[in-house]
């Protein structure tokens, strides 16, 4: 997550059943794939690929709640991500440092070979994003199954926050996708897995807060304000791409509840994310995931949420023979 103006939210970024039911919602089903595969249990398969790609490489549950936030946030859960070549979801500024399409081309290739043109790409993106956050966690949890892909990818249709949002600004995004601002702090906490870039807050927060030279956002705390200036965000354009964590650099390869923490101690990075505790609205829910082991099932359920907006299902759509490009 953050390498760009949206990519920071990912989320990002999380079983529960849904605020709204669609047509659509009400199709997907457990276990929708059982008997389905030539006697393959397709669950299983997806689990196999990404366990062993964690177990090289923990980078993929940030990179994958990133690629399902960036998914489900255009269009809905419908695989447009995917789709390669010039003006699609994929070519848009904001997705242009998504990463984790090659674990899903794996896990499509292996099923392809189990099962020719029985599971989406979409179902794909869920699974796996579902299994790498329970490989970090230890925790699994149930995810619904029978998404179709869409025939549909357009640069021009992404339109995601950014990472200066307003609360307000953040939370009609998410209210949008059918999301409650609860719903928002929970899965703004997949940034306890996400990096960001010195750009992303040198002008905003350290050095022209509002606009005003020198000036800097009186909302950080000021020791954190004084280390990121002296250290990893000088004012020089050679640190630009610097990476900073989101979360404390000890707990940024968990799954857990410390990034809220960093907020209550005024020592988020991005600014739409200090504005959750800024906020009198969200403020409690910080304080109750902080103070609390409560963002252990919160966030699965936010996930599953977040994977069941606005799919299709049924006869909508297709079953891509390859997630890159359209049937």
């Amino acid at each position: 997550m953050g390498h760009t103006r949206a990519a920071v939210l990912a989320v990002v970024l999380a079983v529960a059943v849904l605020g709204l039911a669609t047509d659509g919602q009400a199709q997907l089903q457990n276990g929708f794939y059982t008997g389905k595969c030539r006697g393959n249990d397709v669950e299983a398969v997806v689990q196999g690929i990404v366990q062993a790609r964690f177990a090289s490489n923990s980078d993929i549950v940030p990179h994958l709640l990133r690629l399902l936030f960036h998914e489900c946030g255009v269009n809905g859960c419908d695989g447009g991500l995917l789709i390669n070549g010039t003006g699609t979801e994929k070519m848009a500024n904001p997705n242009l440092s998504v990463k984790g399409y090659e674990l899903i081309t794996a896990i499509k290739t292996e099923l392809e070979k189990r099962c020719p043109g029985v599971v989406s790409c979409s179902d794909i993106e869920v699974l796996a994003t579902r299994d790498a956050v329970a490989a970090s966690t230890g925790r699994r949890y149930a995810v619904r199954t029978g998404r179709r892909d869409s025939r549909r990818s357009v640069a021009t249709d992404v339109n995601l926050p950014g990472p200066d949002d307003t609360v307000p600004k953040a939370a009609a995004f998410f209210r949008n996708l059918g999301l409650s601002s609860d719903d928002m702090v929970v899965l703004l906490g997949a940034h306890t897995v996400g990096v960001t870039h010195c750009n992303m807050i040198k002008r905003s927060r350290l050095y022209s807060y509002g606009g005003k030279a020198g000036a800097t956002d009186p909302s950080m705390d000021p020791n954190t304000a004084a280390t990121y200036k002296r250290y990893p965000c000088p004012n020089t354009a050679s640190s630009d791409n610097t990476i900073l964590y989101l979360d404390d650099r000890s707990s940024a390869s968990k799954v857990d509840n410390s990034f809220y923490k960093m907020l209550q101690q005024r020592r988020g990075v991005l600014m739409v994310d200090q504005n959750l505790y800024n906020d009198s609205s969200t403020r409690w829910m910080v304080d109750r995931l902080a103070n609390t082991d409560h963002f252990t099932w919160l966030f699965p359920q936010a996930l599953v949420k977040l994977g069941e907006v606005k799919v299709l299902t049924g006869t909508q759509g297709e079953v891509r023979r390859v997630c890159t490009k359209f049937n």
